[in-house]
């Protein structure tokens, strides 16, 4: 290999070790490994900023609009009624579920899709099926539903636009539906008719508080007609919602035990619903450990849970560390984290990524909150579900309208989407700050990074020798060598982001199927499939994160439900494949 090719592998090293221990955010590892190639003259600047002009970003951008357009308008509204579980069987449930879901998510992104139900997944879960047994599949269903259309996840445009600068046709809309459709089908089968019984049911036998798992603090007051009485004799043995977990008294902490006697200034810690924060308040002697915020208009602020993301600043630091309050505006009330008991104030906890906060502020909280997309997967307020508004139909027309022009090719995919979200600006869907918010700049500066380094990476040689690398198995024959593609960009994906894992194999992709001599769909298709399909951990894919702790899940929940998902994504893509363009 020349010099070149070396210093790109050092340069993609220390990218992946970035990532993987999460040093800095993800837009920043990959702008700060493309500045290497550059400075090193490795790359062009032409070719090292191509990316930031490719219509992949100018696509992408413009969904993102499109889908934060029907959101706010509350255009999806009608799946309450849809979705809506008949009966508390968890099999019929997840078909009623999964099936609106992953077409939903073929023709928009799939995050906001979750947000958005997530919440009513929970208020379901009072006549229907537990919520633990119905968030991961609506996270699997979101994913593998992206794969129905050319515009389902923003992996699939991010290949489609490096296939177009390669100087190759691209994908069609509908190319990935063939794997897409019985991708969706048998997955949707796995869960519906077994599948679930390997996920928790955090229902009827659970203690409902246990269920719920937000650990709040509220402290003895001064004035406290309990003070001086036992755990027992002042009614904290049986609270219904909520139980007293321990009581923290001059920096010492202790089990809450029956006898234990309460005293002014006790910081007692309470695990519960967050509707029981605000009863255990209003009962005469408990007072808040945090004050309200300054200003604030009576003691009903809206409530809001966030998910803390991975790779966020927030991680490895605790509430005081990074000054909560003073940089979102907001109040932390409580904490969950389903797989440990939590030692010690909030306020001294270091937060993991998918602790889901329960935070009271005033409604511009929101928008600050999902302003820091690095920060947060999941911002939604607790118990509001969006109403539809009057500009519901224009956005359903918008958005429809946009996939048809891309999809009979009327217009290019990205003229198509940014009329479209142009649409939503004039006809005010989308105004102003929602607009500036909708657009997740982190992850356009992700794919203009990735594919100026995928540039290197095919310009310096090394897509070449990892090619051979990969034709040594080439020997069992090109469904095998396949296989091993589709293999490396989904273990690639695992340890950094599913677009820089997509960027990064599909030159070596190509240049397997040139030298084999067979077409480069299946290769590309592969590569694109291979680097979405994040099924076993919760950090592997946002969505995933995004239910973690919403559905009460341990780590290990996502591997067992999901290994037997990964397989049959894996069969599928490769089979359909073979049959199909090999």
């Amino acid at each position: 290999m020349t010099w070149q090719a070396w210093y790109t592998l050092g340069a993609l090293a220390f990218m992946v070790g970035a990532l993987v221990r999460g040093v800095a955010r993800t837009d920043m590892v990959l702008l700060g490994t493309l500045g290497l190639l550059l400075v090193a003259g490795v790359v062009e600047p032409d070719a090292a900023f191509a990316g930031f002009s490719n219509p992949a970003v100018v696509a992408i951008g413009s969904l993102f609009v499109l889908a934060a357009g029907v959101d706010r308008t509350g255009a999806l509204g009608f799946l309450d009624g849809l979705l809506r579980p008949r009966s508390r069987k968890a099999g019929p449930a997840i078909l009623r579920l999964m099936l609106p879901t992953a077409f939903l998510s073929g023709v928009l992104n799939n995050t906001p899709i979750v947000a958005m139900l997530i919440p009513r997944v929970q208020a379901w879960q009072r006549d229907g099926p537990a919520a633990s047994k119905l968030l991961i599949p609506l996270s699997t269903a979101a994913i593998v539903g992206g794969w129905l259309t050319l515009i389902g996840t923003s992996t699939n445009v991010v290949v489609h636009g490096l296939l177009l600068a390669e100087g190759l046709p691209g994908f069609g809309f509908f190319t990935l539906t063939w794997v897409g459709v019985p991708a969706v089908l048998l997955v949707t089968l796995y869960y519906g008719l077994g599948g679930h019984r390997l996920l928790p049911e955090h229902d009827g036998g659970e203690d409902p508080a246990a269920r719920r798992g937000y650990h709040f603090e509220l402290r003895v007051a001064e004035t406290a007609p309990f003070a001086g009485q036992s755990v027992e004799a002042a009614g904290f043995r049986t609270l219904g919602d909520a139980y007293l977990a321990r009581i923290r008294r001059d920096g010492d902490t202790r089990d809450a035990a029956p006898e234990a006697v309460l005293l002014p200034g006790d910081v007692l810690s309470f695990v519960g619903g967050s509707a029981a924060f605000d009863g255990l308040l209003a009962r005469t002697g408990l007072e808040r450990t945090e004050p309200s915020l300054e200003g604030a208009d009576g003691p009903d602020l809206p409530l809001y849970e966030a998910v803390v993301a991975a790779n966020s600043r927030l991680e490895g630091k605790t509430l005081r560390e990074v000054e909560f309050r003073e940089r979102y505006g907001g109040v932390v009330l409580a904490l969950r984290r389903k797989t440990e008991d939590l030692e010690g104030g909030l306020g001294r906890v270091p937060l993991r990524a998918g602790d889901l906060l329960l935070v009271e502020g005033r409604r511009a909280l929101a928008h600050r909150l999902t302003s820091q997309s690095d920060d947060f997967a999941l911002v939604a307020p607790v118990g509001h579900v969006r109403r539809v508004t009057r500009r519901a139909p224009v956005a359903l027309a918008l958005l429809f309208g946009a996939i048809a022009l891309a999809a009979f090719g009327v217009m290019p995919l990205a003229t198509a989407t940014f009329a479209g979200a142009l649409g939503m600006v004039v006809t005010g869907c989308l105004r102003g700050s929602s607009l500036r918010r909708a657009v997740d700049l982190p992850v356009l500066l992700v794919i203009g990074a990735a594919l100026g380094i995928g540039a290197a990476v095919e310009t310096t040689g090394l897509a070449g020798v990892a090619a051979r690398a990969i034709e040594a198995v080439a020997v069992a024959g090109p469904v095998v060598t396949l296989l091993v593609v589709y293999l490396l960009a989904n273990g690639l994906a695992e340890l950094i982001t599913n677009k820089a894992s997509a960027v990064l194999v599909l030159p070596v992709a190509l240049a397997v199927a040139a030298d084999l001599g067979v077409s480069w769909i299946p290769f590309a298709v592969a590569v694109t499939i291979g680097s979405a399909a994040s099924f076993l951990t919760p950090i592997g894919y946002q969505t995933n994160l995004m239910v973690l702790a919403p559905g009460g899940y341990r780590y290990t929940d996502f591997v067992r439900a999901g290994l037997p998902v990964s397989l049959i994504v894996c069969a599928v893509t490769v089979t359909v494949c073979a049959l199909v363009w090999l």
